[in-house]
């Protein structure tokens, strides 16, 4: 199937496979791409409303014991720098945001050795009697709990939803195919457990998002695969909410000799995954890897949704980028762009 019938399939609302976005990526230029995504973006969302959250993402502990080589931030477990966050900081922090009109938390942190599944259920009874949102942990943690505690993700999942754990983020997904993880992170749970953990989850009734970090060491050909396994699981599912993809950010890693993906690519990357991922409602804009502007160019590739205020991120900061925008900034360049800002919970409901 050539180019120009791939479009129209598109653009007709039906449902292209791994074969045929290979031809897109490989023959479609970027105001192709573009459009298409627009196309596809105003049939699922008609009204010129783009979302937003406020959030923190707290990182309870910087000790790990991954070491993936695209981590700039872990600790190792020996390393007297690491830490965990006590109940006090957790507290100081959750007041901040919700003085900032925050709706939730987003909490993730290092695969800690040491600590029991008891910790991680404190911890979310101490942030709950906050009334906030907790949208927390990614598969591989789930994973590693399971490990250190000999119970099933299942098992593990349900005490922590008991606990006060009402979503997931997608993280820890960075390319779904296990040729990649083997060579990134080795250490980490592999693509068929993340999508597992991830099925389990919707499986309890918690929504989660899903996200790619590329631009390292995958070929387009895995990016596509990784789209698929998510498509696949929401056939199966409905569980996503929505689908980030933001590029590697290669300084003070293990891979930092790596080129940094482009404005150009990571267009053309969000547009292919809009095209392809036709039963995922939400597709989020990375301003904290892009900066604002291109984040409010990504409004006409696909994506609906200006991702969180991010009133604390450490992560991506660990590795040299340090974007920051206020509500205010976010909803100037949306509306800038033509658009309404609407401030959001995890569920894409409105704040009204």
């Amino acid at each position: 199937m050539n180019l120009a019938e791939i479009s129209a399939r598109v653009l007709a609302g039906e449902r292209i496979g791994v074969d045929e976005a290979l031809v897109l990526w490989e023959e479609g230029d970027l105001p192709r791409l573009g459009m298409l995504a627009d196309a596809i973006r105003k049939r699922l969302h008609p009204e010129p409303v783009v979302t937003y959250v406020i959030d923190r993402n707290i990182n309870y502990t910087d000790i790990c014991v991954s070491a993936c080589k695209f981590c700039a931030f872990y600790k190792g477990p020996e390393d007297p720098a690491g830490s965990v966050l006590s109940q006090a900081e957790l507290g100081l922090k959750i007041e901040e945001t919700q003085a900032l009109g925050g709706t939730q938390i987003l909490l993730q942190g290092g695969l800690h050795p040491d600590l029991p599944l008891s910790f991680y259920e404190e911890m979310l009874r101490f942030i709950k009697g906050y009334g906030i949102h907790i949208h927390g942990f990614s598969p591989p943690e789930i994973d590693h709990f399971s490990q250190l505690s000999g119970l099933s993700p299942r098992e593990v999942l349900v005490r922590l939803q008991a606990a006060g754990l009402d979503s997931m983020p997608g993280g820890g997904a960075e390319i779904l195919v296990e040729r990649v993880r083997r060579e990134t992170s080795p250490r980490k749970c592999g693509a068929a457990q993340w999508l597992a953990i991830m099925a389990e989850a919707h499986a309890l009734g918690m929504r989660t998002t899903a996200t790619m970090m590329f631009g390292h060491l995958e070929s387009v050909a895995e990016r596509l695969q990784h789209l698929a396994g998510v498509r696949e699981l929401q056939d199966r599912t409905g569980g996503f909410t929505a689908f980030i993809p933001w590029p590697f950010q290669p300084d003070h890693t293990a891979l930092a000799g790596l080129p940094k993906t482009t404005a150009f690519e990571y267009l053309k990357v969000l547009a292919l995954s809009r095209i392809f991922l036709d039963n995922v409602a939400n597709i989020q804009a990375s301003w904290v890897t892009q900066g604002p502007k291109i984040a409010q160019l990504a409004l006409f590739f696909g994506a609906n949704d200006f991702g969180s205020t991010m009133i604390e991120e450490n992560v991506v900061a660990a590795a040299g980028v340090s974007f920051r925008l206020s509500e205010a900034e976010i909803r100037r360049l949306v509306e800038e762009a033509g658009f309404q800002a609407r401030q959001r919970r995890m569920d894409y409901s409105l704040v009204i």
